[in-house]
C-alpha cells in the first residue's frame, strides 16, 4: 500500500466523538459525588404506557426490556464503573423495566422507591408522586451520588425534560441540570 493511501486511510477513520460539555460537567459532578443521577429506564418497546390490564407484580404483563435496552444498562454500568463512579444508593421505579434497567447496571443493591412510578399509569397521582420525588432528591445529603432509575414522564415532571431511553439527566439536590449522559454507543 502506498504511504499516501495509508496516511489517507488512517485520517480518514472514524473517531469516537468527544463528550459533550454537557456530559462532561455530569460525569465530574458524579465523580465528585455530589450529585443525583435520573435515568430513565432502558429501551422497552411498545409504545407509551403499560398494556391493558397490567399488573405491577407480574413482569410479563409489562412493556418490558429490550434485548439491546438490556445491552444498554449494561453499557450504562460499565460506564459508571470505568470512571470509578459509585452510587451510595440506587432507587427505582417499581416498574420491571427500571428494576431490570438498574440491576442490569451492576452497581450495588437496588431499592424500589414507589414514589418514582410511573405518572402515565398513575395520573390521578401524579402530583403527588413529583412532590415525593422532589422530596427524596431535595433531602439527600449523602455521602456520595444517588441514582434514581425510573420513566421518562417522572424526569420530565421533574427537570422539564424528558430523556431518550436509558439517557441520564444529572442534577444537584435544587434539581437544577448539571448535564446529562447518553447511552454509550455499542463497541
Amino acid at each position: 500500500m502506498p504511504v499516501r493511501t495509508l496516511l489517507f486511510s488512517l485520517f480518514c477513520l472514524p473517531l469516537a466523538a468527544p463528550a459533550s460539555a454537557s456530559e462532561s460537567a455530569a460525569w465530574a459532578a458524579l465523580t465528585s459525588g455530589n450529585a443525583i443521577a435520573l435515568m430513565r429506564h432502558a429501551d422497552a418497546p411498545g409504545g407509551f404506557g403499560d398494556p391493558d390490564g397490567f399488573k405491577l407484580e407480574e413482569c410479563a404483563t409489562q412493556r418490558n426490556l429490550s434485548a439491546s435496552g438490556r445491552a444498554d444498562a449494561a453499557r450504562v454500568g460499565a460506564g459508571f464503573r470505568e470512571r470509578g463512579v459509585k452510587p451510595a444508593r440506587i432507587l427505582s421505579s417499581p416498574w420491571c423495566r427500571c428494576v431490570d434497567t438498574a440491576k442490569l447496571m451492576d452497581l450495588g443493591p437496588v431499592e424500589i422507591e414507589n414514589t418514582f412510578g410511573n405518572p402515565v399509569v398513575g395520573t390521578d397521582r401524579r402530583e403527588a408522586m413529583a412532590n415525593g420525588g422532589r422530596a427524596v432528591i431535595r433531602a439527600w445529603k449523602g455521602p456520595g451520588m444517588l441514582l434514581v432509575v425510573t420513566h421518562g414522564a417522572s424526569i420530565a415532571a421533574l427537570t422539564g425534560y424528558n430523556p431518550a431511553s436509558g439517557e441520564i439527566v444529572v442534577v444537584d439536590s435544587a434539581l437544577k441540570e448539571i448535564g446529562r449522559i447518553p447511552v454509550p454507543p455499542a463497541r
